[in-house]
């Protein structure tokens, strides 16, 4: 069983943008929170990531103090979308790139170049958007930067390879070709999550350290890829292979919170998503996510959400977002859920549309 990949199959990537960038020292740019330019990026895509694959040459990347070096083969994700620089040499300038943000994606520039003449260092720069039930799955407790180094291994070098081939015939427009990069973008960040939980030290807690423990990731797996089922504790505990108190002190240790309450929050985001891209009915939804009554789960919503379903569903279609909290109270588990009937083994995706735009 593998967590990871069932969260993925929950929540999906929601597309990407490319660009190459080539700078000769002394360069600078400053790349803006990804707040100030979501809604260039990608209007109504709940979640925005960041990136820069350095191909050829070398940087420092600069976020709050923080002072990293970066070489060829370096993949340095954001996964909170924070403000930064990048340069080489010692520039008297910064060139806002967020300025010219519109440019690349109306198509009117393909490359962004800057720099004194100096040493060259080339990028393919990017964002990928994703829903945003993945702050409270794979992006909880991640740093402000990711680091890793994809020609330290076979399967990254090819990565790296494919990628570069795919944005640096971007101006062929290609049939298929913004579907290659998409699906690239989401090989990317899926490689680089797997090389993180792969370095992470024994004491690490957090969503992506109970994935990679044997036990609360087994327990995961299950009840991402059945969230209607009425799991109880002790069934948890032989799908995970483990006793009820093991499970119960591990899922503690590394989510804070027990298993069945975990189970409770992700039925309710389940839900909003549902309310929010489809039209089924409030008890079709309830039934999905695994209550057996519309009471129920109204009260179970309302607890979470500090408003009714249906009130949720009005105030999310609408601009008067302030009515709704954004995240489900963890007291909501209170109201647990008991399935009716077998649903289907895949939620669906209900995310809002990312465009998909290469940019050479």
């Amino acid at each position: 069983m593998d967590a990871l990949s069932e969260a993925f199959a929950a929540v999906r990537m929601t597309g990407a943008i490319f660009f190459n960038a080539e700078c000769t020292s002394p360069w600078g740019f400053r790349v803006p929170a990804v707040c100030e330019v979501a809604h260039l990026l990608a209007p109504g895509t709940e979640r925005i990531v960041g990136y820069h694959l350095i191909t050829e040459g070398k940087a420092i990347v600069r976020f709050r103090d923080e002072c990293v070096p970066i070489s060829a083969g370096d993949l340095l994700i954001n996964p909170h979308g924070e403000a930064h620089t990048v340069e080489h040499g010692s520039p008297a300038t910064y060139v806002d790139s967020g300025a010219t943000l519109g440019q690349f994606l109306a198509g009117t520039l393909t490359e962004m170049t800057l720099g004194g003449g100096g040493e060259m260092t080339r990028f393919v720069c990017g964002y990928f958007g994703c829903e945003r039930d993945a702050d409270r799955l794979f992006l909880a407790g991640l740093p402000a930067i990711i680091q890793v180094n994809l020609r330290s291994y076979p399967a990254g070098a090819w990565l790296e390879s494919s990628l570069r081939h795919l944005v640096g015939e971007a101006g062929q427009k290609r049939p298929g070709q913004s579907v290659l990069l998409a699906k690239m973008a989401e090989a990317l960040f899926i490689e680089a999550l797997r090389r993180y939980m792969e370095d992470l030290p024994p004491e690490q807690t957090g969503w992506l350290a109970g994935a990679r423990d044997p036990v609360v990731g087994g327990a995961l797996a299950l009840m991402h890829r059945q969230p209607f089922h009425p799991w109880s504790l002790a069934e948890l505990a032989v799908g995970a292979g483990a006793s009820r108190s093991v499970l119960a002190e591990r899922f503690m240790r590394f989510l804070g919170e027990p298993p069945l309450t975990y189970l409770a929050r992700w039925r309710l985001q389940l839900a909003a998503r549902l309310l929010q891209t489809t039209r089924r009915t409030v008890l079709q939804i309830a039934a999905e996510v695994g209550y057996d009554s519309e009471a129920a789960f109204n009260r179970a919503f309302k607890r979470g959400f500090g408003v009714p379903p249906g009130q949720f569903r009005r105030a999310t279609s609408g601009s008067d977002l302030r009515l709704v909290r954004q995240e489900p109270d963890r007291r909501a588990a209170a109201g647990r859920s008991r399935a009716r009937r077998p649903m289907p083994t895949r939620a669906p995706n209900g995310a809002g549309a990312f465009r998909t735009t290469p940019r050479a």
